[in-house]
């Protein structure tokens, strides 16, 4: 089924992701992780995307499983950046092989010292997103930046090239994670200003590891409110106490987003299905709403 298709409903719709493993002897503990986040039966799971032959083809098999044996649609991630023109063509016509109706188009992030993508790669998402309509009748999703891009010096740049990627084919949108829900809410007020009406769904990661988390929020330029940042300051060196936490504070996030009419919500769940089941178990009745 189409992502968007659940996602216009008007029913509430949480999902969660996965990463695949990056060599063949984790295969199968990841697999186990995947299962059990399976069988939390999410409106559907991301699969991300590590370019090149391993974690890439891994992204396939875990996505496939998804669909065709836990009976839960999922969501391929698909980046360029590292990739030719050619490479990233076969992927999309390995995932139309299989199966796959929904893919997220992704530029990925440019390696430390590495250069920007040449002629013969897809310099901006924008342009992935064209050529996977090329290729069939996919559904396709986008990411945004509430806080902003790390590149962009200015939030109108990064409405502006959002909108031109939505105008190239964009079915939804996922955010980056935040920590403050007046950012995405104030971030939702400027993009549908500016004439982007595809759903968005609010990133949400729960915090398990607070020495992660500083390196995370370094690289993607998130910020940390004050009250949070006092819980990781508290309890970041105690890894249960960290994820308990962390566990109450994306409750507390998903909570307020659904009392003001939010209805679509990712959580970056990360392989960790126990968290993304007690998540989910502190909303057990508050889903039914």
């Amino acid at each position: 089924m189409k992502i968007s298709e659940k996602l216009n409903s008007g029913k509430i719709n949480i999902s969660l992701e996965v990463f695949p493993p990056k060599t063949s002897d984790t295969y199968d503990k990841v697999q186990d992780a995947v299962d059990k986040i399976g069988a939390l039966k999410p409106a559907f799971i991301s699969v991300t995307y590590g370019a090149g032959g391993g974690t890439s083809k891994n992204t396939l098999k875990i996505a496939k499983h998804i669909k065709d044996d836990l009976g839960v649609d999922s969501l391929a991630h698909l980046t360029c950046a590292s990739s030719t023109k050619e490479e990233v063509r076969e992927v999309i016509g390995r995932l139309k092989e299989a199966g796959i109706e929904n893919i997220l188009a992704l530029r990925g992030d440019i390696p430390e010292g590495g250069s920007l993508p040449g002629d013969d790669s897809f310099k901006h998402a924008s342009e992935l997103v064209q050529e996977i309509k090329k290729h069939g009748d996919f559904c396709i999703g986008g990411a945004c930046y509430p806080e902003g891009h790390v590149e962009n010096a200015h939030k109108e740049d990064d409405i502006r090239y959002l909108k031109e990627k939505v105008d190239c084919g964009v079915d939804f949108l996922t955010t980056q994670m935040f920590f403050d829900n007046s950012i995405h809410y104030n971030f939702l007020y400027r993009i549908r200003e500016a004439g982007i009406t595809v759903p968005v769904l609010p990133g949400i990661m729960p915090v398990t590891n607070g020495r992660q988390m500083k390196r995370i929020c370094q690289l993607s330029g998130t910020i940390l409110p004050a009250r949070f940042q006092a819980i990781v300051d508290r309890f970041g060196d105690n890894p249960a106490a960290m994820q308990q936490a962390g566990i109450a504070y994306a409750t507390d996030q998903i909570i307020d987003l659904l009392a003001n009419g939010i209805k679509n919500i990712h959580i970056y769940s990360m392989n960790k299905p126990e968290v993304a089941a007690a998540i989910l178990n502190n909303l057990s009745e508050i889903v039914k709403c």
